[in-house]
């Protein structure tokens, strides 16, 4: 009998209709096996089927086998879980860094990861819709361009915006570019952030990649790399609130036991505790900005900094202003 076209691929299109058509809840018969590779023009002779179903659960495939009215054959372990989907694309939903379309366009790959189920199960989870998104499409070609810059050691050029009261772009430095040295992407509060190094101000710095415009990599290498020889982006992530830069400081802030938790969500459970009865005092290093001090008088009178006496005259100037503009 001669050979029918399409058969070198058998095995290929036969692995393919296990991943996407079946899971634990839905098998297939041989006669469902066969006619969907038909649908690839690939016939199948009912023993020839039972071989290569062997051949694929000794390339690792978990098929089995459940009997009721017929016998069904489905794939019982997939790369991902259903759970394990969702997970990526609550991740993807949340992220503001995506675009709406960028946004939707992954939790489409997402779903292909799993049967055409967890496919349909995902794309009716889909809640971005209304979620704050940003709208800057480039800020794919700019995470390409950044990973590829701190492979090759290379510093990359680019513009950074912010927005002013009339909803535009306003380029900082006056339209200037920044030339910076990319050493890390973070993951931060929903936001993507490049942490690099910028010799002008020789100091490390973080920028919004949403913000960044234009992102090319240049030919000079990269620079900063002994402020970079011990960084653990975990503890840089803990000290700075909202990636707001600020100067690095060990302060002392005494808090009512009922903040424990967020003190230990915030701050890891090393930071260094004293316990006062109902209070507790705590020490760790943080970046001085204004989402610091937000962070801390937005518990009224639950938490209050202790030293240095600099940071707390500043948070009580704070404290005060915030009266004075509701009287």
């Amino acid at each position: 009998m001669p050979k029918m076209p399409n058969q070198k691929l058998k095995l290929i299109y036969l692995s393919r209709i296990f991943e996407e058509r079946t899971d634990r809840y839905h098998g297939l018969t041989l006669s469902d096996i066969s006619a969907a590779l038909g649908e690839y023009g690939i016939s199948a002779e009912r023993k020839s089927l039972y071989d290569d179903i062997e051949a694929l659960k000794l390339c690792g495939y978990d098929i089995k086998t459940v009997r009721d009215s017929h016998v069904r054959y489905f794939l019982d372990t997939h790369k991902f879980e259903l759970a394990e989907l969702r997970l990526l694309t609550d991740a993807v939903q949340s992220s503001k860094f995506l675009t709406p379309k960028k946004s939707r366009e992954l939790i489409k790959k997402i779903g292909e990861l799993g049967s055409k189920y967890d496919a349909s199960k995902i794309s009716k989870q889909d809640y971005s819709a209304n979620r704050l998104k940003t709208d800057n499409e480039e800020i794919y070609s700019n995470i390409v361009a950044i990973h590829s810059a701190i492979a090759e050691n290379k510093k990359i050029r680019c513009n950074y915006f912010e927005w002013n009261a009339h909803k535009q772009r306003i380029l900082r430095k006056n339209g200037d570019d920044y030339v910076i040295s990319p050493w890390a992407l973070c993951w931060d509060d929903e936001f993507y952030y490049l942490v690099a190094f910028d010799s002008d101000a020789e100091k490390i710095k973080h920028f919004r990649v949403d913000k960044m415009l234009r992102v090319k990599i240049i030919d000079e290498k990269r620079e900063g790399e002994s402020s970079f020889s011990d960084f653990d982006m975990a503890v840089y992530s803990q000290r700075v609130f909202h990636m707001y830069g600020g100067e690095a400081v060990n302060v002392r802030i005494l808090a009512d036991n009922s903040l424990a938790g967020v003190v230990l969500d915030r701050f890891g459970t090393d930071v260094t505790i004293l316990n006062h009865g109902d209070s507790f005092e705590f020490c760790t290093k943080v970046m001085i900005s204004p989402t610091f001090y937000s962070w801390v008088l937005g518990f009224g009178n639950k938490m209050k900094i202790l030293s240095p006496q600099n940071i707390a005259d500043e948070a009580l100037k704070i404290a005060k202003e915030v009266v004075e503009s509701y009287e």
